[in-house]
């Protein structure tokens, strides 16, 4: 058995300190250790996009990283989008536009669709495709996806104007 090693970083704005496998996945810390189940698995080899999250603001998939890299790093889940009680205009937007449907991609098209939108506040229909081309769902058709992440960049840049 491999000894275990200390880990500190910032998750959703909390620091979070846990002693991990050496070989244990930063999705599995997120999921088995601190809880936050809105990170999926739905691949464990980096296809899906389920998983994704954002370290230090780079969208990156939790199920092909080692934990032990988080170490100084802040991570941001879908847990982490809202702020202050209140659904960000991208959570807004999949929820008004239908945009989800099983509910199991969305977490990942969130996050996927946060980093485009904190790089790119106008993205065009074309980024937005790119943006999320690494995210699967078999059940909307990535329209209603595609749609709801446009309307949130107009309601941020609404809000910021």
């Amino acid at each position: 058995m491999m000894a275990r090693v200390p880990v500190i970083f910032t998750v959703n704005g909390r620091e979070a300190a846990e002693f991990v496998e050496p070989d244990a996945l930063l999705a599995d810390i997120l999921r088995d250790k601190l809880e936050l189940t809105g990170t999926r698995i739905g691949c464990n080899q980096g296809t899906c996009g389920a998983c994704s999250v954002l370290v230090d603001g780079e969208l990156m998939l939790s199920c092909l990283i080692p934990a032990v890299r988080m170490e100084g790093k802040t991570v941001v889940t879908i847990e982490g989008v809202a702020s202050n009680g209140e659904l960000d205009p991208l959570q807004r937007a999949f929820a008004e536009g239908f945009a989800t449907q099983c509910g199991f991609c969305t977490s990942g098209m969130i996050v996927a669709a946060k980093a485009l939108l904190d790089s790119n506040p106008a993205p065009s229909r074309d980024d937005v495709v790119e943006a999320i081309s690494g995210n699967i769902c078999r059940c909307t058709g990535y329209e209603p996806i595609i749609d709801a992440v446009l309307a949130a960049a107009d309601r941020r840049n609404a809000k910021s104007a």
